[in-house]
């Protein structure tokens, strides 16, 4: 019998991923490293602390409504109707990664088709319009949801669960891969180099730019991790490979001015 697991602990771990990841994220960037990172700010300001203060809010929220799927459906009593084994060694190690890489490639199909819709004028203001008030989004963003955007977002693991057979561990994992490009794609700044978007296999990867846009522009770049289904849907930003190159340019020429002025001074 698989072991049910505590709620409160789910609560706990749920909230803790989010905070740990997007904690470390802001405190770098908008605290410490706020100066010297401002160079590769995407919009070049800060949103304001009651923005902040809502990004929080909805994401503990989230957090917390993400804990209660996932403890239903992988440690709860639904659990036992879904094809999830305990037994690590009751498939091989190959399927566990495998299962890792199916359900990125699952998740990222789901997310492109949900958030389009999300996005129809006649469930926008009732589901998706929360995470749009972050039009300049922070780590924060990450999990910034209505409750039933919320519930949408989470789908994903019940639908997981009951079409494949995957571990709690591989859960996990993906998980923690979730969390990370998620606030990658709310960062604010583009960490990316000029050349990743020209890469013949990164190309198909999102950036911050990617999604910062859809944070300003709202009709284009739905994409989660990859770049695949708003190439092929022709749904990117007319400008993003344009905006992405001037952001990380003109970060490196900033660069290069204070490298020079330094030399400089102490010459």
């Amino acid at each position: 019998m698989l072991y049910s697991g505590n709620i409160w602990f789910a609560f706990a771990a749920s909230s803790l991923r989010y905070l740990f990841f997007a904690g470390i994220a802001y405190l770098f960037f908008y605290v410490w490293k706020k100066k010297a990172m401002f160079r590769y700010k995407i919009q070049k300001q800060f949103p304001g602390a009651k923005a902040v203060t809502t990004e929080i809010k909805y994401s503990l929220l989230t957090a917390q409504i993400f804990a209660v799927v996932i403890y239903l459906f992988v440690f709860g009593p639904v659990s036992a109707y879904t094809q999830i084994y305990t037994d690590i060694h009751a498939r091989s190690l190959w399927y566990f990664f495998f299962s890792i890489v199916v359900i990125i490639f699952l998740h990222d199909t789901y997310f492109y088709w949900t958030h389009r819709l999300m996005h129809w004028k006649k469930i926008f203001p009732y589901v998706h319009h929360i995470h749009h008030r972050s039009h300049n989004p922070t780590p924060w963003a990450a999990f910034s949801f209505h409750p039933l955007e919320a519930l949408i977002e989470i789908g994903i693991i019940p639908l997981v669960v009951l079409i494949i057979p995957v571990h709690p561990f591989a859960l996990a994992v993906f998980g923690l891969y979730m969390i990370v490009l998620n606030v990658i794609g709310h960062l604010g700044y583009e960490i990316f180099p000029v050349q990743f978007i020209r890469h013949p296999f990164f190309k198909w990867m999102n950036t911050s730019t990617h999604h910062n846009m859809h944070h300003h522009f709202s009709k284009c770049n739905y994409g989660l991790y990859f770049n695949l289904w708003d190439r092929l849907l022709n749904t990117n930003h007319s400008k993003y490979e344009e905006e992405f190159t001037r952001v990380v340019k003109k970060a490196k020429d900033e660069k290069n001015v204070t490298a020079t002025d330094s030399h400089s001074f102490s010459i």
